[in-house]
């Protein structure tokens, strides 16, 4: 049997959660795998790049168009579960789960409109999966990659939530050392412990220890306001620093975000969304699968002198 496109997959996929339980991913694909009668060839075909097979591919992307939408969360990592607006989805007992019906659901228009820039108005979209109508095959490509990039910064951001914080201060010390502080010398630390005085790692940029950035990790779920940012300011003082970057896996506040503007010592905020844009630029917690070059013909090349 032919494998089965994401959004026929879509409906299946979310009534197999119907539930209210927990469930793997890779325990969905083989029940997914079964209802469609899929062989074991089917089940191996690869993606014309050869890294991933297709029912794999598809399945996920049913799952995050599902999760884009709200109507299937991740309560833990790895697991997947229905969600209040995926249960009553499944009680109007539509007969397809596809793009037409998600665009009832403001969290996937957000995601589908993702990397479109202000000055440009939202294009006029087909009813299928296909890139919005009237863009070239250039700005469908981009578009494309826009949501690519986006699904992933968000897995990036649901699965740094979910680690420890031990792992996550060694995370951001990592992190930092990729984008180049540090400098040849490459030095720097998570501290790992209790009484560090509002600090969580330091990086070292020169050998004697005399320029040092000082971390502090904070791996919440509520906004982080001014009098945190200012404890940490003071913690900076403590070590007799000036420089200092304040790492959260959610948000800052506005007055969080002046209060820094208007002090002496050089001090970075760092959102979630911005951690995870910084993890995917430097390459950390993801692997390339593939890539593409575009080309267009050279009229210098033909020209006759």
């Amino acid at each position: 049997m032919a494998i089965p496109d994401f959004q026929t997959l879509m409906l299946p996929l979310l009534r197999r959660t119907a539930d209210g339980t927990e469930h793997r991913l890779a325990d969905l694909r083989r029940e997914l795998a079964l209802e469609f009668r899929l062989s074991e060839e089917d089940v191996a075909e690869l993606l014309p790049s050869g890294r991933q097979t297709t029912f794999d591919n598809r399945v996920g992307w049913a799952r995050t168009f599902l999760g884009k939408a709200g109507l299937m969360g991740s309560p833990s990592r790895g697991y997947w579960q229905i969600t209040a607006a995926g249960r009553a989805l499944l009680v109007e007992n539509p007969p397809r789960i596809d793009m037409k019906l998600l665009e009832r659901y403001e969290g996937y228009r957000q995601f589908r409109s993702t990397k479109r820039p202000s000055s440009q108005p939202e294009p006029s979209r087909t009813r299928t999966e296909g890139p919005a109508v009237g863009l070239t095959p250039e700005e469908s490509v981009e578009q494309i990659l826009g949501q690519l990039r986006t699904a992933v910064q968000e897995d990036l951001l649901a699965l740094v939530k979910a680690a420890s914080p031990a792992f996550f201060e060694r995370l951001v010390v990592r992190l930092l050392l990729k984008l180049g502080y540090g400098g040849a010398l490459g030095d720097g630390e998570a501290l790992g412990r209790s009484g560090d005085g509002g600090v969580d790692g330091v990086i070292r940029e020169d050998k004697l220890g005399l320029d040092v950035v000082y971390i502090q990790a904070k791996r919440w779920e509520g906004t982080v306001g001014r009098p945190v940012v200012q404890a940490f300011v003071g913690s900076l003082e403590g070590h007799r620093a000036r420089k200092g970057v304040l790492i959260t896996t959610s948000t800052f506040t506005s007055d969080a975000r002046t209060y820094i503007e208007n002090i002496e010592k050089r001090v970075v905020l760092v959102d979630g969304p911005t951690l995870a844009e910084l993890m995917l630029d430097a390459g950390l917690g993801v692997s390339p699968i593939q890539s593409y070059t575009i080309w267009r013909v050279d009229s210098d090349y033909f020209a006759e002198e």
